[in-house]
């Protein structure tokens, strides 16, 4: 018997009919294509995305803009109108696991991810199947997901679209026939890394985290060239073994923060969902994951802040190169993470224009930052919390209440 799950999007309704499971193992990626309609052939630039908020036709990259707003300007679903949506066309999926993708919107065109991370392009029209794109990712690669095959969706750059899948390969397909242009391991596929967050591109760069920091794994964030996936930088967000030297002085200092032999147990800090990008400061911005093991006391001897863990780093989106960080929970040991999106905003405090960044971590904490040098400038808890009390604005460290470790 079929389950049938139904997903209503904006104006466009897209809607997954859901069946079945992941072949077993097949030994290549299968393409298929509807010759019918053509999708149209937008180049995506580097302009187009910097004024993606004037853009209202289009949803050209994860979170809208590279400030990760999310925020739609269409006025044409209002309190009035949303009583008047019905479903204008349906579409069905081939599993009954997890969606999770933000579809992207291009010239009339919808991209989207499914589970088990295959790609489609539908008519936003009429929700004709324009391709679709299987990368038969292994079954057993599943066991890697902690919270299921699910996947957040693609990038858009030039004439491709990109996305990660779960077995940790980064792909790049023509957004005109889904055909595949390349494909890369980001991981080595003995460990177990996973993929389920959406990349995003800055100036041919394509960016792309992991997951599996439950799992014993060290996280990092990698950026590979948009036409040769040649790979261009990597920032690793907490440090390996000392004996096999630092990548890069961030991590010698980040070490210092460590106690024990945290690199056997892999450390943990994936990068799997949360960036942001300023381009006119060329910062981007990572938020990071728990550690590996979750449990302090384990995982590093009960000692040290434990850097990047838990950490928005701001890095240079060109290079790669560590510019400053904030963490919100030292020594984290419940999973409470900063890996929650991250929004950019030039707001006035207290007289004065800021530059900066907002996230509501699971910590129960709002911060905001300024994003040009890290400074702390608010952090005010969003819900009634019982581990710390407040957070010193002195030193940025929540003020933990006697028994909360």
């Amino acid at each position: 018997m079929k389950t049938r799950v139904f997903c209503q999007l904006g104006l466009v309704a897209l809607l997954a009919a859901c069946s079945g499971e992941q072949a077993s193992n097949p030994p290549a990626a299968v393409i298929e294509q509807t010759p019918e309609r053509q999708v149209p052939e937008e180049f995506i630039t580097a302009q187009d995305i910097r004024s993606a908020a004037s853009n209202n036709a289009e949803w050209l990259t994860y979170g809208r803009t590279y400030a990760e707003d999310r925020y739609s300007p269409l006025s044409s679903i209002n309190r009035d109108s949303v009583q008047q949506l019905g479903v204008a066309w349906s579409f069905e999926l081939d599993t009954n696991r997890g969606q999770e993708a933000t579809p992207l919107v291009i010239d009339g065109v919808v991209y989207f991810t499914s589970a088990w991370s295959k790609a489609f392009a539908v008519d936003a029209r009429t929700g004709t199947e324009l391709w679709r794109y299987d990368p038969r990712v292994p079954g057993r690669y599943g066991v890697n997901a902690c919270c299921d095959v699910v996947n957040r969706g693609m990038a858009a750059w030039g004439d491709k679209v990109y996305f990660g899948t779960i077995d940790g390969r980064l792909i790049a397909l023509d957004r005109e026939t889904g055909e595949e242009a390349w494909s890369v391991e980001t991981a080595d596929p003995e460990l177990r890394y996973t993929i389920t967050g959406a990349p995003r591109v800055i100036d041919g760069r394509v960016i792309i985290g992991n997951g599996g920091a439950e799992l014993g794994v060290r996280g990092y964030v990698s950026a590979y060239d948009s036409e040769s996936g040649e790979m261009l930088w990597r920032f690793y967000t907490v440090p390996g073994n000392p004996a096999d030297g630092f990548e890069n002085p961030a991590m010698e200092v980040a070490a210092q923060t460590w106690a024990g032999d945290w690199w056997a147990l892999g450390g943990g800090g994936t990068v799997w969902d949360s960036m942001a990008y300023d381009p006119e400061l060329n910062l981007l911005y990572i938020g990071v994951g728990n550690g590996s093991p979750w449990n302090h006391e384990i995982r590093s001897n009960g000692e040290g802040d434990n850097l990047f863990l838990s950490s928005i780093v701001a890095l240079r989106a060109d290079t790669g190169e560590y510019v400053w960080h904030f963490q919100t929970t030292p020594a984290e040991s419940w999973d409470y993470t900063a890996t929650q999106h991250i929004m950019l905003a030039d707001i006035e405090i207290n007289g004065r224009e800021r530059k900066v960044l907002m996230q509501a971590p699971k910590n129960g904490f709002f911060y905001v930052i300024d994003r040009t040098n890290g400074e702390l400038l608010s952090a005010n808890n969003y819900i009634p919390i019982t581990w710390a009390t407040h957070v010193d604005m002195e030193t940025g460290r929540p003020v933990e209440t006697e028994g909360a470790r």
